[in-house]
């Protein structure tokens, strides 16, 4: 007799409170801050894969698409707040791609950078991946962007291989593909797929 075992989907909480933080799933209330502090920032964006913002339009896409995660995935996008005063600092979030397997990152507005805070998501989205049953967490980020690959460094990230002309970085070069350096965290890696 033939036994399916299906893993229950465990949600991620849609509020997190970090040492200075509150990660938490965004809103359309959000939208306006998203924008204005990151999203339209050419300089903040260089590195992402995403178009850097020039409408609003754009940013409540980005919100209609969190909301779909959200509603597929055990998490989505976060976005992350001081707790100090409130106002919006950056994102960071899981990008599953199976319940067992996701993807993460960040993206802070050039006033928040050098204070550690993608440190403390990235530690956060860590613990997100672990609560819901990641047994692979994994960041891209392009060679040449070393102050993003020291942070994955700092949080227990292992550099796993470089991806040649992987990915497209929109803001750096339009239509063509980078080298990427594939980083895992050992304390949920399972085996790196083959992306040849």
């Amino acid at each position: 007799m033939l036994r399916l075992f299906f893993r229950p989907l465990i949600k991620a909480p849609e509020r997190i409170t970090t040492a200075r933080l509150v990660v938490q799933r965004p809103r359309f209330d959000d939208v306006e801050a998203i924008f204005t502090r990151y999203a339209s920032d050419a300089d903040v964006t260089k590195y992402l894969s995403w178009p850097v913002h020039v409408s609003l339009e754009q940013t409540r896409a980005f919100v209609a698409f969190s909301d779909r995660e959200w509603s597929k995935w055990p998490a989505g996008p976060y976005l992350a707040f001081s707790r100090d005063d409130g106002r919006l600092l950056g994102g960071t979030g899981l990008a599953f791609e199976a319940l067992d397997r996701a993807a993460t990152g960040y993206v802070f507005a050039k006033d928040a950078w050098g204070k550690g805070y993608a440190t403390e998501t990235l530690h956060a989205m860590i613990d997100v991946a672990r609560e819901t049953g990641v047994r692979r967490l994994y960041a891209l980020c392009h060679v040449d962007h070393r102050p993003s690959a020291r942070v994955l460094e700092k949080c227990g990230f292992e550099r796993e291989r470089v991806l040649r002309r992987f990915v497209e970085f929109p803001n750096l070069s339009a239509g063509g593909r980078s080298d990427v350096i594939c980083y895992g965290h050992p304390l949920l890696t399972a085996p790196s797929p083959d992306y040849s």
